[in-house]
């Protein structure tokens, strides 16, 4: 174990246990690209797997607790963005899309199934890794700030619990993606409010810059759609054309 300052997880396998730093896991099947991302992520303080397929993937995930994933979209025995697909089906951890892809469209689909952020090679290894501190930093600041309270409020038939990281419609726990939470946090405490586009770039992703106006489109499209799995009859989020959102309940 090592004792040096810095953040530790705990993974634990069928055949090891150990103490680490926080992990990240490497979906990459270009051994150049891998290796240079490991040694960055080791400069910096970070451990790292690699490991170059979709199945290979989901084995770690299901065996072992990363702090967040770095996954290649185009791989050997499918997509990132199927492999993201079925990692939203048991693990809310943070993922990166890393690919050669970059166009908005992709983008926008990365972003709607549940992805953190999309980085475009070629890139640089120091970007990228700035990019992991700030998600973890911001996921850390989010667990610490649900630390007073099971609950943050009741607003109308939703229920905001920012301990469990989640929000509660009509009794139904919604199985939101991290933007998807972050953005009806923001309606629900701005209830009524007409926010612009840009306000809700600015208040929901880390990197307002790197987003567009079809992100948040795409996202309250999404957030639209699971609001309706649970309350067909309401639509809680209206649009104001040419302006923005705003919630009502």
């Amino acid at each position: 174990m090592d004792g040096a300052g810095g953040d530790y997880v705990f993974c634990v396998s069928n055949s090891e246990s150990k103490w680490q730093r926080e992990c990240v896991l490497v979906v990459e099947d270009e051994p150049s690209i891998s290796d240079n991302l490991s040694f960055g992520l080791k400069r910096e303080g970070f451990g790292s797997v690699v490991v170059t397929t979709g199945i290979e993937a989901l084995e770690q995930l299901r065996e072992n607790r990363f702090a967040l994933v770095v996954l290649d979209v185009g791989l050997p025995d499918t997509t990132g963005f199927e492999v993201c697909k079925q990692i939203r089906t048991f693990s809310e951890v943070p993922i990166i899309f890393l690919t050669a892809r970059n166009e908005e469209i992709d983008r926008i689909l990365g972003l709607e199934i549940g992805g953190d952020d999309y980085v475009c090679k070629p890139f640089s290894v120091r970007e990228l890794v700035a990019r992991v501190r700030v998600i973890l930093k911001r996921g850390r600041g989010e667990a610490a700030s649900g630390e007073a309270s099971a609950s943050d409020g009741v607003f109308g038939p939703f229920v905001l619990d920012t301990d469990r990281y989640r929000i509660v419609l009509e009794g139904s726990s919604l199985n939101l993606t991290r933007y998807e939470y972050r953005m009806l946090k923001v309606f629900l405490e701005r209830q009524g409010r007409v926010l612009t586009r840009e306000q809700l770039m600015y208040q929901v992703w880390e990197e307002p810059e790197a987003s567009g106006e079809r992100t948040v489109d795409a996202h309250v499209k999404s957030l639209r759609a699971k609001l309706r799995e649970v309350s067909p009859s309401c639509e809680y989020i209206q649009t104001h054309r040419g302006i923005g959102y705003s919630m009502v309940y």
